[in-house]
């Protein structure tokens, strides 16, 4: 039950830090994989806010990771720059993804379709939105909030189909 609530707010926080999305896939396993291991330690604190952490911190030790395993020596350093452009399959998906994301936000009802396009789409910051909209930083945080949960029901009802 926690894997089917909780699968697409993990993987998008694994994607959101590592920026791959088949290594969001692996480290969203590993989390609910450690939640699941860790599950008598948990202390009854929110559950999502748990995963959340979990998922967090084992993007961060990937990412750690593989800092440390990566050191260019001068002939690989140029290689590995054109790499970092991504994959012509990587930017393909990304490419997908973001037009899929911008076509769910344009499902919401103003003022929601904008505040998610800014925030998923953009990757604009809630106070940056504030300001631009000249609203309260709260208005704008609670229109985040409720925006990702009507997002996150378009998404399930795919996912169900």
């Amino acid at each position: 039950m926690m894997v089917d609530t909780y699968q697409n707010l993990v993987f998008s926080i694994c994607y959101k830090v590592t920026g791959d999305y088949f290594m969001s896939e692996d480290l969203t396993q590993e989390a609910f994989l450690s939640a699941f291991k860790n599950l008598d330690t948990f202390e009854g604190e929110n559950e999502k806010a748990w995963l959340c952490r979990i998922a967090t911190n084992k993007s961060i030790d990937y990412l750690r990771s593989a800092g440390r395993r990566a050191v260019p020596t001068e002939d690989v350093f140029f290689e590995q720059k054109s790499e970092d452009a991504g994959s012509p399959e990587d930017i393909c998906l990304e490419k997908e993804v973001k037009e899929r994301l911008l076509k769910y936000c344009g499902r919401l009802k103003p003022p929601y379709n904008e505040i998610a396009k800014n925030v998923y789409y953009d990757e604009k910051k809630a106070a940056e939105i504030a300001k631009e909209r000249n609203e309260n930083l709260k208005t704008v945080q609670t229109q985040i909030y409720r925006a990702r949960d009507m997002l996150r029901k378009i998404y399930g009802k795919e996912i169900g189909a």
